[in-house]
């Protein structure tokens, strides 16, 4: 490469980092450009590129873990029944409004529960604790959407007639209207119907088509009941919800809300208790409405949790504070041994260490990664990887220069001898740390997660990064001064 190639290189790697530097830390820039709009009267305007994401270690709240009565499950069942009680969990802690639960299975019986920014345990067990609501809602007769009509007509009038007007309360007039909840209801209404009275749904594969169908069995009593529903709604729908949502995300956008809704249609009166949902559109999404219809009616109680710990958010925020302490004495520290042992070749390499933490930090919030404290370990133990890579092209450099090779030549025959130690290095320990992250718990998790990502970071960072930066400097005035490289 040029030297004009590498100036360009180099300043184009500078301006990257200093781009992502502001998506990483934003802070620092805002506070700099309300200080010049403040002096100049000028308009710069601010970024907001969201928070990181803090585990609860770090955030303070929860953490719960319960051992599943799998006596009277089957060995075959038992993965689904777990997958249905870990879903029970997350969709009722979701529902009061839990930010970013962490609910995961390990072993075959346990389940842990971490709820970032709870301060209850108690609620936290009387959340969990509650069981899900099934319920079979049956569509509204011709008279009573007519009704919901004409209120909806009131509410949209009120709307239109006052959507310019911000002295008048929208809301207030609205909530005046007779009925006015019709308006915003489905054109469904509840049956006596619900999930006490399902005994199980099992998935089942269609004899001619082959294609997933779910069956229903319901008890004696439920079978008595569903047997009026479907006698009195044939030709229509019935929507099926759990817990006030729809059972399944019927739009495909990754989420249930209110723009979804599942209501298999009414062929003909079932007697027998039992009945077939059809339909679905691969096995993947037949195996998730059964899990979920079994949810409403699970057999297996979780009890009291085994283990309960609330972690304060005072505790957090030291530990947060004492590990960016730790993150900058070890970077301080290891910027002083790279300067004292291989002089300017450190300094250098410490100013790519600055731009690898930058980028690291960028992907962390980019793929909406969760820090944790074993999180943090792994950054810094990442940090150690990429100086290790760094002392091997050093090292294999300074040979060159000895060998009486020139400058630039040196350094690009020193990083061609390191490559296979640093890259054998690195994917041993990330094949390491892929097979934690797949058997490990959540902290583990956490660890092996910020390991892997740092270690590709740290090895772009040493084998382009520095590597440009060695180059550039190696071809200016300060390449000519040898006690500066050995």
């Amino acid at each position: 490469m040029s030297n004009k190639k590498l100036i360009i290189s180099s300043v184009l790697i500078v301006l990257f980092a200093l781009i992502v530097s502001i998506y990483s830390f934003p802070q620092p820039y805002n506070s700099f450009t309300k200080d010049l709009n403040k002096r100049y009267n000028w308009n710069i305007p601010e970024v907001n590129f969201g928070e990181y994401k803090l585990g609860l270690d770090l955030k303070g709240g929860v953490h719960l873990e319960y051992k599943a009565d799998l006596t009277d499950i089957s060995e075959k069942e038992k993965p689904q029944v777990m997958e249905g009680l870990r879903d029970i969990i997350e969709r009722r802690v979701n529902i009061f409004g839990v930010a970013e639960p962490n609910i995961q299975i390990y072993g075959q019986d346990r389940i842990s529960v971490d709820l970032p920014s709870v301060e209850s345990v108690d609620q936290a067990i009387a959340w969990i604790g509650q069981t899900p609501l099934l319920e079979f809602y049956e569509q509204k007769t011709a008279d009573e959407l007519k009704k919901a009509e004409e209120v909806q007509k009131k509410v949209q009038e009120i709307i239109d007639t006052n959507k310019d007007n911000k002295d008048v309360d929208i809301k207030s007039k609205i909530e005046a209207v007779e009925n006015w909840q019709l308006a915003y209801e489905l054109p469904y209404k509840k049956t006596e119907l619900t999930g006490r009275y399902l005994k199980k749904a099992t998935l089942v594969t269609n004899q001619t088509t082959y294609a997933p169908e779910i069956e229903l069995q319901f008890d004696d009593e439920g079978a008595k009941v569903f047997e009026q529903v479907t006698e009195r709604n044939v030709g229509k729908t019935i929507a099926i919800f759990l817990d006030g949502n729809s059972i399944v995300d019927t739009t495909g956008d990754g989420k249930i809300d209110t723009n979804d809704l599942y209501a298999p249609n009414v062929d003909e009166k079932i007697s027998g208790g039992r009945a077939v949902i059809t339909g679905q559109k691969n096995i993947a999404e037949a195996k998730t409405l059964t899990q979920r219809l079994n949810q409403g009616a699970l057999p297996v109680p979780l009890g009291q949790p085994i283990v309960q710990q609330k972690i304060g958010p005072t505790l957090g925020a030291i530990s947060l504070n004492n590990a960016v302490k730790a993150a900058v004495v070890g970077f301080v520290a290891i910027a002083a041994f790279l300067m004292l042992f291989y002089r300017l070749p450190g300094l250098i390499a410490s100013f790519a260490l600055i731009v690898y933490i930058i980028l690291l930090m960028g992907s962390i919030k980019l793929f909406g990664a969760t820090l944790t404290l074993a999180g943090i370990g792994g950054l810094i133990l990442s940090l150690g990887m990429a100086v290790d890579a760094n002392i091997l092209i050093f090292a294999r450099t300074r040979e060159e220069l000895h060998n009486g090779k020139g400058l630039v030549p040196s350094i690009k025959e020193g990083m061609s001898r390191a490559w296979p130690s640093i890259r054998d290095g690195n994917f041993t320990t990330i094949i390491v740390a892929l097979i934690l992250y797949i058997f490990g718990t959540s902290f583990i998790k956490a660890f092996s997660f910020a390991l892997i990502l740092g270690i590709l970071i740290s090895m772009s960072s040493a084998v382009v990064i520095s590597n440009v930066f060695l180059q550039t400097v190696g071809n200016s005035k300060l390449g000519k001064i040898k006690d500066l490289w050995s």
